[in-house]
């Protein structure tokens, strides 16, 4: 059971008729067989308990009407499940077992079963009520092996919600045979836009991903109606049994408050046809040319290799480990039989969006074989990948609200023929050339180079909240403390120069500059200041271009802000990267993007 419910402040008590006398009658005057289970299973499994006299199963029920009980209505939903699976003998993996009620089904009928699930509370459970010997085990669909064509079948009653598509389809065509069928009967997001966030994934999105992955759709059935009256019902019987609950399974008020106000959302999301519920139907096809996947970290070899035949350098371990051993970042490969031919990398960024915090993805490393590259079709792994990256994490209720990237005019195009991007935006660069060495009257520099200096924290912290109050109306990464230390501080590769410029006397801090120097040149990667103080900033960034034994200053800027960069002695020039966003699934659009943007070269993995 996902119920972890939802909606409506009125709640309507038609659907408690026929189990009002149970409640009256029942008392919990002996220990909860569930307590072990984890929350908030254990609430549920307890409180049917109380209400029904039994509690069978951890999923939605099916209700046929307004005297349904919530026992007959899980029932119901189990048997229309049923109903469907091949006649045995067939070999059935169960994703998910919650109480084992329907593992148990499936065996007396004659299926050769084997359950899993990651709750060792639940294999506990089960092992107790139906023996030992029962095939459960414990563990993580991602980690379930098997030999190829093992099940005929498998199917997952109110689990797939927790686990990624990408591990749902590829696991399901190397553990089933040909024609071999999958079942989702789950909770869904139907919609998806700014008014309502939420986690539960977008059931067109996971329909068009088992097309890519091999799987035809047989059946689409739309549950919501059925199944809503669930949340109502899961709300009333914790209410009415809210004391005997927080006695036997040791809880307290608050934690039932936050079950009650999560129910109370999802059921407002049924009713706004936010979230739905939905019986899914897949059959097996001929296995895909090319396989999309997420790239683990032990492939992380198979990506270093094509990063160096893509683009004829090296990436090192230390440097991928920067960019994506974050639980912030996302990887997704292609494969064709066993060999990476394809990679779409996203690093995590946190970001203020016209002001308010949000978490963005910077798209890095795209990639793709040379022996591969001439399909730039909708039938291609560049597309493959690119659109199931874009559907799975950028969007309204999905990891990351925007993302950005750095693409030149040809990759652009590319991405806009297929209808994945729109331009929002383009870099431009200025360039100056160095002044005199000599020290400002005014204003004097401070190296940044100690992760442990206080003092420091504060000045960047300072500077910084004076940035984003000026941007207040822009796009723009965070560039606090943390970050700096990230991003420039603990580069594995690169060395940058960190300056605080702050007055000579009184020490106001006035703005930070962030340099990287190569033989001849100085560029600005990026600058943590109020806006008016740019031009001072740029006035140090030419002495230090002098100190530095450098011939020319440069920086890149997005456009739409360039005319604070335009400073005496500026030139100008158009830089070849564009900015993107996609508009391939529900995001915010790119009119309301473009030209909003504060992006630098820091903003980039590459410089």
């Amino acid at each position: 059971m996902t119920l972890s419910a939802n909606n409506n402040h009125a709640q309507d008590n038609r659907y408690y008729r026929q189990a009002d006398h149970i409640t009256s009658a029942m008392s919990s005057t002996s220990p909860s067989p569930f307590k072990d289970l984890s929350f908030p299973s254990n609430v549920y499994a307890q409180a049917l308990l109380l209400q029904e006299g039994e509690a069978a199963y951890l999923h939605y029920g099916l209700f046929q009407d307004d005297e349904t009980s919530l026992k007959a209505a899980q029932q119901s939903s189990t048997d229309l499940l049923l109903a469907k699976l091949p006649p045995p003998p067939c070999r059935i993996l169960e994703v998910g077992v919650g109480l084992g009620t329907t593992f148990s089904l499936l065996r007396q009928r004659g299926y050769d079963v084997h359950g899993i699930t990651p709750d060792s509370q639940q294999i506990a459970y089960i092992q107790k009520s139906l023996g030992a010997a029962a095939t459960v085990s414990c563990g993580s669909l991602e980690a379930f092996t098997a030999e190829p064509g093992s099940f005929d079948v498998i199917l997952f009653q109110e689990s797939a919600q927790h686990i990624e598509p990408l591990v749902i389809f590829n696991q399901a065509l190397d553990l089933l045979p040909p024609s071999g069928q999958l079942f989702i009967i789950d909770e869904f997001t139907l919609r998806h836009d700014a008014t309502w966030p939420g986690g539960l994934h977008q059931i067109d999105n996971v329909i068009t991903l088992a097309g890519r992955l091999g799987f035809e759709l047989l059946e689409r059935r739309d549950l919501s109606a059925m199944a809503a009256p669930t949340l109502d019902y899961l709300l009333q019987i914790t209410r009415t049994h809210r004391q005997s609950l927080i006695r036997d399974l040791t809880l307290n008020d608050e934690q039932l408050d936050q079950l009650d106000t999560s129910n109370r959302i999802y059921r407002e999301k049924y009713t706004s046809g936010h979230y739905g519920y939905a019986l899914l139907h897949f059959r097996k096809k001929t296995p895909p040319q090319w396989r999309v996947r997420l790239l683990e970290k032990n492939q992380m070899w198979d990506m270093l290799d094509l990063f160096k035949n893509t683009f004829h350098h090296d990436m090192t371990p230390a440097l991928w480990r920067w960019k994506y051993d974050s639980n912030a970042s996302r990887e997704i490969g292609v494969w064709r039989d066993n060999k990476l031919i394809a990679h779409y990398g996203g690093i995590g960024r946190r970001i203020l969006f016209f002001g308010q915090p949000k978490t963005a993805v910077q798209i890095g490393d795209v990639m793709v074989d040379a022996n591969e590259r001439g399909t730039l079709t909708r039938k291609g792994p560049f597309f493959l990948m690119a659109a199931t990256f874009l559907e799975r994490y950028i969007g309204y209720n999905k990891p990351y609200l925007v993302g950005f990237g750095f693409p030149n005019e040809r990759a652009m195009k590319v991405a806009e023929r297929l209808g994945l991007y729109a331009e929002i935006g383009q870099m431009v660069e200025f360039s100056w050339i160095p002044l005199s060495k000599r020290p400002r009257i005014k204003t004097r520099l401070q190296p940044l180079d100690r992760a442990d200096d206080d003092q420091m924290a504060a000045a960047v912290e300072e500077c910084w909240q004076k940035m984003a109050g000026d941007l207040r109306s822009a796009l723009v990464g965070v560039r606090d403390w943390f970050y700096l230390q990230h991003r420039y501080l603990n580069h594995p590769t690169q060395h940058y120069q960190l300056m605080l410029v702050k007055n000579r006397f009184g020490g106001r801090a006035r703005g930070i500059l962030v340099l990287r120097t190569d033989t001849h040149d100085c560029e600005i990667i990026d600058i943590v200041a109020p806006l008016s103080e740019i031009p001072l900033l740029v006035l140090h960034a030419r002495r230090l271009t002098s100190i530095n034994g450098c011939h020319r200053l440069f920086c890149r800027i997005t456009e739409n802000f360039a005319p604070y960069f335009a400073v005496a002695g500026s030139k100008k020039q158009i830089s070849d990267f564009r900015i993107p966003a996609s508009i391939w699934d529900a995001a915010p659009s790119a009119d309301s993007l473009r030209n909003h943007w504060w992006l630098m070269s820091g903003d980039t993995d590459f410089r």
